[in-house]
């Protein structure tokens, strides 16, 4: 049976997880149809009726998920660097270790809706590795899914550790630990992902990560974020998603503001991981940035304030924000925005 249309799914009428439209609109606590809550009447009502409204899409006011039990807030995530465990080998040179396992954990993508995902390290995203061009990088990875995954890196390495299947190590049954060790090449904004097949479905159900290689020389000091766009295709129809988001919760960031300081440098590591839509977006509000495709050269292509990313596309953007007050962030293709792919900047002193 062909899935409920995304619209539909926001303004109540479509079905998530075997549940009526009806039951998810009200445990998800996503808008309604009711004129009366702006007081515009029937316009408000029919823009309301396609996840709209005069004062734009959210949850409830008020609802929210429980970061909690999700293991993960979606805040934390934007600064959360990880720069393995560090030390030097014989000749010197740095060695940065981690270790990953994978997982199948329910979460709660928005207010009372769950969602089976499979996940790196208990989280979507999984969590961000940063390390410098040149390193020695070793990742040993535990799969504790029920399902068979790997680690595939975009960068250079060799053929073996390229976590794919028939080569190297191969496919990491349940169970099983497996070790990823390559130099880390170029310096650039890059991601990880599961590539076993089907591959969209593994890495819709959560199965991404943001891989940082810092040039030898080090950027400039900035404020520094990351942002994975993505999606939840919650009907398991592979045709399109009906929530979309930043850092693994849909409007996250309409409740609670990206936080940054005025005329501080602000450097945005954005990538793209999202499954079934071909194309996703990012514009913001009130100002311009520089934006560097993958991050492998230090001049930037364009100064603007909107960038579109195929899947699997990445680059930095850097801004400085002159006025104080609040800016809108979102997917300017506006049916992901509606269905949860927005959120603010809180410009401060």
């Amino acid at each position: 049976m062909r899935g409920a249309s995304r619209r539909g799914f926001l303004a109540g009428g479509g079905a998530l997880l075997g549940l009526g439209g009806a039951a998810v609109a009200a445990r998800a606590g996503l808008p309604e149809a009711r004129a009366e809550q702006s007081g515009h009447g029937a316009h408000d009502s029919a823009a309301a009726a396609h996840g709209g409204g005069a004062s734009g899409p959210t949850f409830r006011k008020g609802a929210v998920v429980d970061h909690h039990s999700n293991g993960f807030n979606p805040t934390e995530i934007l600064r959360d660097f990880d720069y393995g465990t560090v030390s030097k080998d014989a000749t010197g040179r740095t060695v940065r270790e981690w270790e990953i396992f994978s997982s199948d954990r329910e979460l709660e993508v928005a207010p009372g809706v769950h969602f089976p995902a499979w996940v790196f390290n208990n989280r979507v995203p999984g969590p961000t590795l940063r390390c410098t061009e040149g390193d020695l990088l070793r990742i040993t990875f535990t799969n504790g899914s029920e399902h068979p995954h790997t680690m595939h890196f975009h960068g250079i390495h060799p053929a073996e550790m390229d976590g794919t299947p028939g080569l190297g190590a191969g496919l990491i049954q349940p169970g099983q630990t497996s070790v990823y060790e390559f130099d880390a090449s170029p310096f650039g904004l890059h991601l990880y992902h599961c590539h076993v097949g089907p591959l969209a479905e593994h890495l819709a159900r959560g199965m991404y990560g943001t891989f940082i290689v810092d040039p030898p020389q080090p950027r400039p000091a900035a404020d520094e974020l990351v942002m994975v766009q993505h999606g939840y295709n919650t009907t398991f129809d592979a045709e399109g998603n009906q929530l979309y988001a930043v850092n693994g919760i849909p409007f996250h960031y309409m409740h609670e503001p990206v936080r940054v300081k005025r005329n501080q440098l602000v450097r945005i590591y954005l990538v793209n991981a999202l499954e079934y839509d071909p194309i996703n977006s990012f514009h913001i509000h009130g100002n311009f940035f520089d934006y560097y495709p993958t991050g492998t050269r230090l001049q930037p292509t364009e100064y603007t304030d909107t960038i579109v990313q195929g899947q699997g596309q990445r680059g930095i953007c850097e801004l400085r924000f002159p006025y104080l007050g609040k800016y809108m962030f979102h997917a300017h293709k506006s049916e992901f925005a509606e269905l949860g792919w927005m959120g603010f900047f809180e410009v401060t002193e």
